[in-house]
């Protein structure tokens, strides 16, 4: 770099969050770094230049791409920085995952501030490739390429009392690091003792009396609108009288949708209902950089030259993102170079048989069953029943009621019992979906209207060591992911492509949710009311229990 580096500069309409003003004026920033911000009237009818978006809670893992890859779509959407929970990866690999992310992240100018995985696995109740206890826990507290304590997904525990929680938010209190909530559907009394046990935030509110509740309980709170989960209408009266206390997140994006927008969507949302311009800028940019004291620029002069240039209010069309001063998005089109990461996995699983799905009948009646409802647009699920169909002695999917069979298979041991149970809410008619994406343990996850079309898609992820596969029409499509099974090493667009068609292939084969496969990926997140299935059988997070197959008496569906 020359010894004094020439300045840059631009001048449009300068949004200062902090002194709650717009004005005509210039820019000017040096070797990375903001030195001036001058009225100009030549920024008049210019475009907005303003901080950069944060998504204050993303787990990358759930876009398919890499820290580098998903860094590429993310910038040209506005979005400098993510708060990302590297749990996905860590219960796959351990704290070697977590490292691969660190890794991987160096080598983009998003700025990516991880945290350590507080529950891995999430419960005791399933299987998951490794286990995160509280040493190794603070040791990557320890690290300065880690932010805060992941989210406290295990709030019966916490609430219990649990010593191991308590010693990881311990540790990172001891070294002045916040600690991220997830306590879905607590109120009141409840949540008072969640946040007083130590975590400052929450992205599970569904409703706003649970968010009110918990912002009284002094929890900050992450309006989420991501690719399964989407509570923004319901909580965007927040804007108006909290948005000191409010941040925007996705949670989880699959690519289809990152490709086509992030945090910058949210924005567009938030300004549609009216609040005001500057507290919906706030918290998009500025809440998450104060809470987490990221190493980000707001737009001051010696700040970080992070900054975006947007065409106006009505639009809010990102034109160019700049990362410490360099032009990394311009005219929808990233800048950042395409680089190649690599592919640690931990994939043990065999191929199956349809024999291995069976579900026997119970001698002499007709069972009701559990079954897990699934809601669009939801993680949380609904306990409902149903009168079983019977073919040959065996409780067999029942397409024509929207009963369709869900199996979760160990992804870590070659040969292990195939969990069973039934689902409403996909729709399917015919075939069948598999995943490898199964928060929080990601064993392989599968919904099918038969059990030949369930084993066809769940060998198609297990050939591939992780990945996407859908069955149906006698046609099977798939999307390989080499990394942990959970992402791909392929471009993020090509990912985006393949991924949008198997979602159409789905949607064809009579699936009604917006996301299919997202939402698959969190029917056995035992931590997310009410009914899911791990590896070990049907839980009721309500009941904090298993529950058998059906009820021990018939009754009516």
């Amino acid at each position: 770099m020359p010894a004094n580096p020439r300045p840059h500069s631009l001048t449009g309409q300068i949004v200062d969050l902090h002194a709650r003003r717009v004005y005509p004026g210039r820019v000017t920033w040096r070797a990375g770094r903001i030195v001036a911000l001058t009225p100009d009237p030549r920024g008049r009818g210019g475009p907005l230049i303003l901080p950069g978006l944060v998504d204050a809670h993303i787990h990358l893992e759930s876009s398919l791409l890499p820290p580098t890859e998903f860094a590429r779509l993310a910038v040209v959407h506005g979005t400098v920085a993510t708060v990302s929970d590297p749990h996905e990866i860590a219960n796959v690999l351990g704290a070697a995952g977590v490292r691969y992310m660190l890794r991987d992240a160096r080598r983009t100018p998003l700025r990516v501030a991880f945290g350590a995985p507080s529950c891995v696995p999430a419960t005791p109740f399933e299987t998951a490739g490794a286990r995160l206890g509280p040493r190794a826990v603070a040791r990557l507290l320890a690290d300065p390429g880690i932010h805060y304590l992941s989210e406290v997904m295990n709030f019966p525990g916490l609430l219990a009392g649990d010593p191991a929680l308590r010693a990881m938010i311990a540790a990172a209190r001891r070294l002045g690091k916040p600690v991220d909530g997830h306590a879905p559907g607590l109120r009141g009394a409840q949540a008072s003792a969640y946040a007083a046990a130590g975590p400052s935030t929450d992205h599970e509110c569904c409703t706003l009396a649970e968010a009110r509740d918990k912002l009284a309980a002094g929890l900050r709170i992450l309006i989420r609108e991501g690719s399964a989960a989407r509570n923004f209408a319901a909580l965007a009266p927040l804007l108006r009288r909290h948005a000191d206390w409010v941040m925007f997140c996705c949670d989880d994006l699959h690519p289809d949708l990152l490709a086509g927008g992030h945090l910058d969507r949210h924005v567009r949302r938030a300004l549609a209902t009216g609040a005001d311009r500057l507290d919906v800028l706030r918290c998009a940019c500025v809440n998450p950089v104060e809470h987490y004291g990221l190493d980000v620029g707001l737009l001051r002069p010696g700040d970080r030259a992070d900054f975006i240039v947007v065409d106006g209010w009505l639009r809010f069309r990102v034109l160019r993102t700049y990362l410490g001063g360099e032009l990394v998005a311009a005219g929808g089109r990233t800048r950042l170079p395409r680089q190649r990461s690599a592919t640690p996995n931990h994939f043990q699983a065999e191929p199956r048989r349809p024999e291995d799905f069976a579900v026997a009948a119970p001698p002499g009646r007709t069972p009701r069953l559990h079954v897990i409802t699934a809601l669009n647009g939801q993680l949380v699920t609904r306990h409902t029943r149903a009168r079983a169909r019977i073919e040959g002695g065996r409780v067999v999917a029942d397409p024509a009621r929207d009963v369709l069979k869900l199996v979760v298979v160990n992804r870590y041991a070659r040969r292990a019992p195939v969990a069973v149970a039934f689902v409403r809410g996909f729709g399917l008619r015919a075939g069948a979906i598999a995943s490898s994406v199964a928060h929080d343990s990601h064993n392989l996850v599968a919904v099918g209207a038969d059990d030949a079309a369930l084993t066809a898609a769940v060998n198609r992820v297990i050939a591939r060591r992780g990945g996407l596969a859908v069955v149906g029409g006698g046609r099977t499509a798939d999307l390989p992911l080499p990394i942990a099974g959970l992402m791909s090493d392929r471009p993020g667009a090509e990912v985006a492509r393949r991924y949008a068609e198997l979602d159409r292939r789905a949607k064809a084969l009579g699936s009604r949710l917006d996301a299919p496969f997202m939402t698959l990926s969190f029917l056995a997140l035992l931590v997310i009311p009410d009914l899911k299935l791990s590896d070990w059988g049907l839980f009721s997070a309500q009941r904090w229990d298993f529950l058998p197959p059906w009820d021990p008496a018939p009754g009516p569906a």
